[in-house]
């Protein structure tokens, strides 16, 4: 089930988002929709991001240690 949320842009923003959906003929909503879930995902991958690098038990390596692991 969907929910109705109103969000208020800049003129600009509006105007690229007129174009790009007369570009790929898709609605509006479309765009926004994906980059709202592109955003979410992107965040929880930022939040990972900083559990780990916060996590001193973590084992820290080098670039060096890391070729040798992928055999690069």
């Amino acid at each position: 089930m969907s929910q109705v949320i109103s969000v208020r842009v800049d003129k600009e923003t509006a105007q690229k988002l007129d174009e790009i959906a007369k570009e790929t003929e898709r609605a509006k909503a479309f765009h926004i929709q994906k980059a709202i879930e592109t955003y979410i995902k992107e965040y929880a991958d930022l939040q990972i991001a900083l559990d780990r690098l916060h996590n001193f038990d973590d084992e820290i390596i080098s670039t060096r240690e890391m070729r040798e692991m992928l055999e690069l």
